[in-house]
């Protein structure tokens, strides 16, 4: 018996209820990034919905500076702040959070 493997943004979906679908890559979600940062929350969207492994190890998921500063950033009323906490959530089930820093 074999279970279906989620996509990230059906596991996004499924634990926050944001459907990232509804993002217009509009970039307002941008903001200055420490130099440690590698890659925009607007590319963690992307990541998500281009189904991307690679957003579970990346710095910006697991910076706490930016997951409080990711609260209220998307215009369109999409909960980033959920969506990383998801992300963390699904990276720790894969056992990729000591990896990290």
């Amino acid at each position: 018996m074999s279970s279906k493997v989620l996509t990230l943004r059906q596991l996004v979906r499924n634990a926050t209820g944001q459907d990232l679908n509804h993002c217009q890559a509009c970039m307002d979600c941008e903001f200055p990034y420490p130099e440690e940062i590698d890659i925009p929350i607007s590319s963690m969207v992307q990541m998500v919905l281009f189904d991307d492994d690679e957003i579970l190890t990346s710095r910006l998921l697991w910076s706490d500076m930016i997951l409080k500063s990711a609260k209220g950033v998307c215009k369109r009323g999409l909960d980033l702040q959920a969506v990383m906490l998801a992300l963390r959530e699904e990276a720790k089930q894969r056992g990729l959070n000591s990896e990290i820093q």
